[in-house]
């Protein structure tokens, strides 16, 4: 890719080059002379021959991040039409408007226009709903995205970058949607706002003033939609935009992963041009996303306002839930035991304190993951082909153990739902969330890992013996065997090309001398960490070359 970069500098001289010699004898054209202009103060056509011809591999997996991406930008185009109609006030008024039900009731001034853009405006309840829609969307791809790097290592040298920029663009898609969520000041939103208001309550020593510097004083206080509404549109979303770009230009930069296969390797990429092909396919796919948005936003309702009423302290809502993402945090408190703690007059509580701290200490060990796993292998090298998840049973494991863990919070955030839809008791689902919390993650790596080792022992019985053709065929001397097919070289290689490094050891304690060894507890750490991910028990061996021959040297395959 290198080389590709250095024709392509050479090649933008000598374009301008030849277009002077044209200009000069008044060949060019208007267009071609603003090129030639341009491209002699910012070198663009260099770059552009150096970037746009970049290879990127094709599989529907890498889709995942295109949709993020579009959303992101619908969810820009529709916020900024919004922001022409909705006015941010907390001043109380009198509804007098379409919505005949609420005829006469006192509202804030965010909740009337909100009313207005949904049955005034013209559209205007479409826009409404594909920005909703596009929020849900976008934290939904993101984390597919984030899972789909986590399971096949693409987040290994020098990706890690890119995957801390991916973390903060999900972190604070999930703030940004709680802000965006509760700027109507309906019932539905204030309840969650009340709910976010004892959170930051139960924070010992500073709680109470953090409380009062976001509400503007006690709750709901009369300058939170002032305040959050700078933040909902313009703080968070010029963070993230500034980090998109980054993230894109990362990836430009670094070699597109790919998964394995023939002709693929670490230092060339098997796929499309960037242009066209490859930018074709992805306008394409911004108008599909673009209209299923559209789709969803006409047909499927979300966050229907109006039915829940304007906000009063003294009200809460039914089947109050926040959007899906934010559901592992409020599982997180619905569930926990209330604990309290009094001493010197202060009351510390425990109930909300303890899982308000374990959702950032979760989201924290997401992030810093790739770092602890490079410490584990001290793997330095650069990696561009990526990892079948089947091939480290650990890393796939614990990923499926952390979507399950979601799994049940989820319910648990939404169990007075789960409860009136299901006719069962409340009680039995706060336990059922409270015991599996411990129990349902375990058993999701246990039973991933089993299935990874299934699996590898799979491709090592069909590299050696080739795949089952459902024949059966009667030997001479009366034995029935299945007649199997040997797979072709392709197939070979992408079921034999992983690597299977020994984890890292402390090696001996006592060196030749007699002298025992100082290690660091650090390194004992390493090695038992190393041992639980890469040693014994978690992995298959995958066949040799000399197994091979050997299998298939004689009609082995029948």
């Amino acid at each position: 890719m290198d080389g590709v970069r250095a024709v392509g500098t050479d090649g933008g001289g000598e374009r301008s080059a030849a277009a002077s010699g044209r200009q000069r004898r008044g060949e060019i054209g208007k267009g071609e002379r603003l090129a030639d202009w341009t491209d002699g103060r910012l070198g663009v056509y260099g770059i552009a021959k150096a970037n746009l011809r970049k290879v990127f591999p094709d599989h529907p997996s890498f889709m995942l991040g295109e949709i993020s991406l579009y959303s992101f930008l619908i969810l820009i185009l529709t916020g900024v039409w919004l922001t022409l109609f909705f006015e941010p006030s907390s001043i109380e008024v009198e509804y007098n408007g379409s919505y005949e039900p609420l005829n006469g009731v006192l509202m804030t001034r965010a909740y009337e226009s909100t009313l207005e853009i949904s049955f005034d405006v013209r559209g205007g309840l479409l826009i409404r709903q594909i920005h909703h829609w596009a929020a849900v969307v976008f934290v939904a791809g993101m984390i597919l995205h984030m899972m789909r790097v986590f399971f096949t290592g693409a987040f290994r040298k020098p990706r890690e970058l890119n995957w801390v920029f991916g973390w903060t663009l999900l972190f604070l898609g999930i703030i940004t949607g709680l802000t965006g969520y509760s700027l109507p000041d309906d019932l539905l939103s204030g309840t969650g706002l009340r709910f976010a208001q004892g959170a930051v309550l139960s924070v010992p020593i500073v709680g109470t003033y953090l409380s009062f510097f976001l509400f503007g004083g006690e709750f709901p206080g009369e300058d939170f939609i002032a305040r959050l509404y700078p933040i909902h549109i313009l703080l968070l979303p010029g963070i993230m935009l500034g980090l998109v770009t980054a993230h894109l230009i990362l990836v430009f930069y670094h070699k597109h992963t790919q998964y394995p296969g023939p002709g693929r390797d670490q230092k060339s990429v098997v796929g499309m041009p960037f242009m066209p092909v490859y930018m074709a396919k992805a306008g394409g796919f911004f108008f599909l996303v673009f209209g299923v948005l559209a789709f969803m936003g006409a047909i499927a309702t979300i966050n229907p306002v109006w039915a829940f009423g304007p906000y009063r302290p003294d009200l809460v809502t039914t089947g109050a839930q926040p959007d899906w993402y934010l559901g592992f945090s409020e599982g997180l408190i619905r569930v926990m035991p209330g604990w309290e703690i009094n001493a010197w007059g202060h009351t510390l509580a425990l109930g909300v304190f303890i899982p308000f701290s374990l959702f950032p200490l979760i989201m924290m060990a997401i992030l810093v993951y790739p770092f602890i796993e490079a410490w584990i292998t001290g793997d330095k090298r650069e990696h561009h082909i990526l990892d079948r998840p089947r091939n480290v049973p650990v890393r796939t494991g614990l990923g499926a153990a952390w979507l399950s863990l979601y799994g049940v919070l989820l319910i648990g955030g939404g169990n007075d739902i789960v409860a009136t839809h299901l006719h069962l008791s409340i009680n039995a689902i706060t336990w059922f969330v409270r015991i599996g919390f411990f129990v349902v993650p375990v058993a999701t790596f246990i039973i991933t890992k089993r299935i990874c080792l299934g699996l590898q022992r799979r491709d090592r019985a069909k590299v050696l013996h080739g795949r089952e053709t459902g024949i059966i065929k009667r030997l001479p001397h009366g034995e029935f065997v299945e007649v199997h097919e040997g797979l072709s070289q392709e197939q070979l290689f992408t079921l034999t090309q992983h690597e299977q490094e020994q984890p890292y050891e402390i090696g001996p304690l006592v060196d030749a001398g007699g002298v025992r060894r100082r290690v660091k507890p650090s390194q004992r750490l390493r090695a038992h960490l190393a041992r639980a991910m890469f040693g014994p028990g978690t992995r298959i061996p995958k066949p040799t070359v000399e197994e091979y021959r050997e299998v298939t040297s004689g009609d082995h395959h029948h």
